[in-house]
């Protein structure tokens, strides 16, 4: 049972290092596609960031923990499943350059493994609705809005300045955004691969495991901090290996970004994420960023932004959870083959 348990926690470090340098581009693609940092420069800082982001709170990592299945309907072999499957999507997402949700490809994971363990009553769909569809829609509208609003009263307020002066000013005020959005990114996402460990530790108990020292193990709803500090490290690690596929992908394909729309979007997305964050609400920062970039260039004009690659990464959007959900479910079929789970 150790043994297996020690996979599960592999397993999850691995997804939490692929959702580094999948998701790099969120914090970065805007900074490097303005020329602000070249790219070795920008997944170092951003790196560092997502650590210290991720080491900030676990109100995420709680609501991954519990809020989608009991603890009693999941074992081991569920959880391994739910990061194959998660692994997986995000790989498929990276080779083919689609902004696509870590996020979301855990949660549509552990769906699909939870239901081919216990059938469709054994997850909690009704979190799944307020927990992951709701936030789905509502945080990149208000990330879209937020920046859209934001990039207006910018225009307004350098409306008097000269365009050196302004982009001058911009490229610096991008560094600071991309820092807090780098810290926003590891926040969220961080926690999420905790949530994930905790529900393998606490299915690991709940099972009357032994074997390993108290100190290791939750207690109630706390998580332990080897989880919190190895999931932060991960992250960043992966972060600072970089995604230029997605980066080129977000930073030049959706609109042709400048200094004063990367400020604008990354500090949209910033708070969105950072509000989520605190809330314990495990949202997509790769949607709240992309909707980001998109309200900035529709507030210079709507023809600003390329519908048809935004087209492309919402079909992404939708995909992943019942994709994600079907690897996994996949994955715990042959799995339970060799864990006779």
């Amino acid at each position: 049972m150790v043994s297996l348990l020690i996979c599960v926690i592999v397993a999850a470090i691995i997804f939490d290092y692929i959702n580094g340098f999948h998701d790099a581009a969120n914090a970065i693609a805007t900074v490097v596609s303005t020329g602000v940092l070249p790219i070795r420069t920008a997944v170092l800082l951003a790196g560092i960031l997502n650590f210290f982001g991720a080491v900030t709170g676990t109100a995420v990592a709680k609501t991954i923990a519990s809020g989608f299945a009991d603890v009693q309907m999941v074992n081991q072999t569920v959880v391994l499943s739910a990061l194959v499957g998660a692994c997986a999507w995000n790989l498929v997402t990276w080779w083919y350059g689609i902004p696509s949700s870590s996020s979301h490809a855990l949660i549509g994971g552990l769906a699909g493994a939870v239901v081919a363990k216990g059938g469709f009553s054994a997850f909690r769909w009704h979190a799944l609705k307020t927990k992951v569809l709701v936030p789905l829609v509502l945080s990149p509208t208000l990330g879209f809005v937020i920046a859209f609003a934001v990039m207006v009263l910018l225009v307004w307020f350098f409306r008097r300045w000269k365009p050196d002066r302004v982009n001058r000013v911009s490229r610096r005020l991008q560094l600071l955004s991309a820092c807090g959005m780098a810290f926003a990114h590891g926040s969220n996402d961080a926690q999420k691969s905790m949530g994930i460990i905790a529900l393998a530790l606490g299915s690991f108990v709940a099972a009357g495991g032994t074997g390993l020292p108290a100190w290791a193990l939750p207690k109630g709803d706390h998580i332990p901090s080897w989880v919190i500090v190895a999931c932060a490290a991960a992250i960043g690690l992966g972060t600072m290996a970089g995604g230029k596929r997605i980066i080129k992908t977000m930073g030049t394909k959706i609109i042709r970004i400048s200094p004063l729309q990367g400020f604008a979007a990354e500090t949209s997305g910033a708070l969105t994420i950072l509000l989520a964050s605190l809330k314990g609400v495990p949202v997509s920062t790769t949607h709240c960023i992309n909707a980001c970039i998109m309200g900035v260039g529709a507030s210079k004009r709507v023809s600003a932004v390329r519908w048809g690659v935004a087209g492309n990464i919402l079909t992404a959007w939708v995909l992943t959870l019942p994709l994600s959900g079907f690897m996994a479910f996949g994955s715990y079929k042959l799995l339970s083959l060799v864990f006779y789970a």
